[in-house]
C-alpha cells in the first residue's frame, strides 16, 4: 500500500527581486518521510520550508496539503520570552482542545523525553543547547504530522547532537530537515534532495541516506560533463559546415541548419549548468617548517566560575598532526584553544611554542571581522591586491575565488550572511602563513559542497591542526587524536570518535539498565566504513588533480627559458619527484579501498557455516 501523501507541491518558483531561487519544482512529501534537504548556500532551502510551512507564499506553482495535516515549522532562530518558564512556553504551544490534565501530562513527559531537570526554570537563563532543546519540545508537543526542522543542530553540543539522532531515527511523524551536518544526513534520513542550478529540473532526488546520495550526485556530474563534451563535439563540427564557402551554403538543408542551433542552445544550457558546480577554492599556506614539535603544554589546568574545566593537561602539536577537541558546551574547548594561541593564560601549567612558529585562529565567535567595514577592505586591507603564495591577486579575483560577486565588494561585513562571513574568515586565514592552525567551529554556516573543499584542503596542511568541530565526519576524517573535556576536570585522550562513543556508551550502559550483558548493535552488512567509502568516492577527482600538478610542472621542466638556471631546475626536479610519489601513492590507496571493497563484499555472499 502506497504512503499518504502529507503535502504535495506542483511546479513551485521563488525568486527575490531579479535573482531565482528555484523554478518548476515538484515534489512530495509522505508519511513515512525523513527527508533531508540540501544545497548550496543561497539555493532555497529555509524558503522553501517556508512556503510549506504557509510562512511565505511561491510566486508560481501550487501547494497543496492533505486535510487535516499538522505541519509545524522549526526555525534556525529561536523566539522565547525569557521572562516565561519551561513549562509555561510549552503550555502556550498545546492545542487549544487539549485539556489542562492532557496538557500537564503531556508536559511531563516531553520535559522528560527532553531531559529537562526542571521545568519551572526561567527560559532566559537556558543556555544556547538547551533553549534550542526547548524550541524542539515546543514543536514536539503539538504533534505534528509532518515536522520541518532548519538546522536543528545549530547551538546543539555533540551529545544534544547525538540525542537529536537517536529522537529522529524512528520517529512517529514525518520530517523534512535542512543540515549540513553529513553524519547527521548519513544517520537519520530516508531520502536527500538537493536544491541546485546543476540539475535540468533544479533538484535532484534520491531514495536512500547521504552516502547513496553521493554516489548518484557523483555519477550524473559525470555524465553531464561527458554530455558537455560530447555535444561541444558536435557543436564544433556543425559550425564548421556552416562555415563553408557560397556553394556548399546553397545547398544547406534548412533542418540541418535548424538542428545545429538546437545543438547550441542545448549545450549553452548544459554549460550553464555545469558552471553551477563552481566551489570555493580553499587553500592554506604553510611556512613548511620541519621542527618536530611546534607547541608543548604540559599540566594545564583551567578554572572558570570556580568550576575547574580541566587539569595536569599534557599535549604535543607536531607537523603534520591534527588534534580534535570534543565536549559539552562550556566545557572549556574555546578556552583551550585560545590558552594554545596566547591570548588566555593558564591558572597553572606551562606552553613552550617552537621559536618563531606561526599560529592561525578562526574563532567562532566571527569577532575578528569588523562589521562596518566593506567586503572589499575585509578582503584587501591595503590598496586592490592580495598576495597568496607570493602572487599578487586583484581582490576582484580573490573575491571570486570564494564566490563572491563583484556588485557585493561594496556591501558592509555586517549585511554578509553567515555563510558569506565564514567564507570571508577563511579568505583572510589563507593570506597568512601558518604553521599550526586552531579552528574553532570553521563549518557554522557553510554549505556542504564548500566543507567538502575545505576538509580537502585541511588534509594537505603540512603543519598542525586543532579542531573543535561538532561534524563527526570532519572530525574522524581529519583527527589522529581526540582530546575530550567533561567540563568538571576531566580531560581524557581517544584514538577516534568512535572509541570516545564506545567508552561513553558502556559508562552509561550501569545508569540505563540492570542487565549484565547488553549487545549495542544488530549484525549488519559488512561494507567500507563511510570514512573510507568518501575516499574512494573522491578518489578518482584526487588522482586527476594529483596528475595534473604534475604535469605541470613537467611543462615547466620542458620549457628552454630555464635549462640554463640549475637552481630553479633542482627545485623543479624535487617538486616533480614529490608529485609524482603522491599520484603513486595514490592509486595504492585506490586499489587497497577496492580491494577492502571486494573483500567485505565476497564476505557478505559468504553463507555461515
Amino acid at each position: 500500500m502506497a504512503p499518504t501523501i502529507l503535502v504535495n507541491c506542483h511546479a513551485i518558483s521563488k525568486s527575490y527581486t531579479i535573482y531565482p531561487l528555484f523554478s518548476s519544482i515538484s515534489l512530495s512529501f509522505s508519511e513515512n518521510e525523513r527527508m533531508g534537504l540540501i544545497g548550496p548556500n543561497g539555493s532555497g532551502k529555509s524558503t522553501l520550508l517556508k512556503i510549506l510551512a504557509g510562512l511565505e507564499t511561491q510566486d508560481a506553482g501550487m501547494v497543496t496539503p492533505r486535510r487535516d495535516t499538522r505541519l509545524v515549522y522549526l526555525p534556525q532562530a529561536d523566539r522565547f520570552d525569557p521572562g516565561t518558564t519551561v513549562e509555561q512556553t510549552l503550555m502556550a504551544a498545546l492545542p487549544g482542545a487539549v485539556g489542562d490534565a492532557e496538557g500537564f501530562q503531556r508536559i511531563r513527559e516531553m520535559a522528560s523525553q527532553m531531559e529537562f531537570a526542571r521545568t519551572d526554570q526561567l527560559v532566559g537563563t537556558l543556555s544556547g543547547g538547551w533553549r534550542k532543546r526547548l524550541a524542539i519540545a515546543r514543536a514536539l508537543i503539538q504533534q505534528p504530522d509532518l515536522l520541518l526542522l532548519d538546522e536543528p543542530t545549530n547551538h546543539l553540543d555533540l551529545e544534544g547532537i547525538l540525542w537529536l539522532e537517536g529522537l529522529l531515527k524512528s520517529p512517529s511523524f514525518a520530517f523534512v530537515l535542512v543540515s549540513h551536518d553529513r553524519y547527521f544526513l548519513e544517520n537519520v534520513t530516508n531520502r536527500i534532495v538537493e536544491l541546485n542550478r546543476l540539475y535540468p529540473e533544479g533538484y535532484l532526488r534520491v531514495e536512500g541516506n547521504y552516502s547513496t546520495f553521493i554516489e548518484r550526485r557523483e555519477a550524473f556530474t559525470r555524465a553531464q560533463d561527458q554530455q558537455q563534451e560530447v555535444l561541444s563535439n558536435k557543436v564544433r563540427r556543425e559550425i564548421e559546415w556552416l562555415r563553408r564557402g557560397p556553394k556548399a551554403r546553397s545547398t544547406k538543408a534548412k533542418y540541418r541548419i535548424d538542428s545545429a542551433h538546437e545543438l547550441q542552445d542545448e549545450l549553452s544550457a548544459v554549460s550553464a549548468r555545469n558552471a553551477q558546480n563552481r566551489v570555493t577554492q580553499i587553500e592554506f599556506d604553510a611556512t613548511g617548517r620541519k621542527t618536530k614539535k611546534l607547541l608543548h603544554a604540559e599540566r594545564l589546568s583551567l578554572e572558570r566560575g570556580g568550576r575547574r574545566l580541566f587539569a595536569n593537561l599534557d599535549l604535543t602539536l607536531s607537523p603534520g598532526s591534527c588534534l580534535g577537541i570534543m565536549g559539552r558546551n562550556g566545557s572549556g574547548k574555546s578556552s583551550l584553544m585560545h590558552l594554545l594561541y596566547g591570548d588566555l593564560a593558564p591558572d597553572s601549567g606551562t606552553i613552550e611554542r617552537a621559536y618563531g612558529a606561526k599560529m592561525v585562529l578562526f574563532d567562532q565567535k566571527r569577532e575578528q571581522l569588523d562589521p562596518n567595514q566593506t567586503l572589499k577592505e575585509a578582503l584587501c586591507p591595503s590598496a586592490d591586491m592580495v598576495v597568496f603564495h607570493g602572487r599578487p591577486l586583484h581582490v576582484v579575483s580573490w573575491a571570486k575565488r570564494f564566490l563572491f560577486a563583484p556588485g557585493q565588494l561594496t556591501l558592509p561585513v555586517a549585511r554578509l550572511s553567515g555563510g558569506e562571513k565564514a567564507r570571508l574568515l577563511i579568505a583572510r586565514l589563507m593570506l597568512r602563513s601558518a604553521d599550526i592552525l586552531l579552528l574553532d567551529e570553521p563549518t557554522n554556516d557553510i554549505d556542504i559542497p564548500t566543507l567538502e573543499v575545505l576538509e580537502e584542503s585541511l588534509q594537505e596542511f603540512p603543519g598542525a591542526i586543532v579542531l573543535i568541530t561538532h561534524d563527526r565526519l570532519l572530525l574522524g576524517n581529519l583527527s589522529d587524536r581526540l582530546l575530550f573535556l567533561d567540563g568538571k576536570g576531566r580531560a581524557e585522550f581517544f584514538a577516534d570518535y568512535d572509541q570516545w562513543l564506545s567508552a561513553e556508551t558502556m559508562a552509561a550502559l550501569p545508569a540505563a539498565s540492570g542487565k549484565k550483558t547488553v549487545k549495542l548493535r544488530k549484525d549488519k552488512a559488512r561494507k567500507l566504513p563511510y570514512k573510507e567509502q568518501g575516499e574512494l568516492n573522491r578518489m578518482e577527482a584526487t588522482i586527476e588533480k594529483a596528475e595534473t600538478e604534475a604535469a605541470a610542472i613537467r611543462e615547466q621542466l620542458e620549457d628552454p627559458a630555464i635549462m640554463s638556471d640549475a637552481e630553479r631546475l633542482g627545485i623543479l626536479y624535487a617538486q616533480l619527484t614529490e608529485a609524482e610519489g603522491k599520484v603513486r601513492r595514490l592509486y595504492q590507496r585506490w586499489g587497497e579501498l577496492e580491494a577492502l571493497r571486494e573483500q567485505l563484499s565476497k564476505e557478505d555472499e559468504t553463507p555461515p557455516a
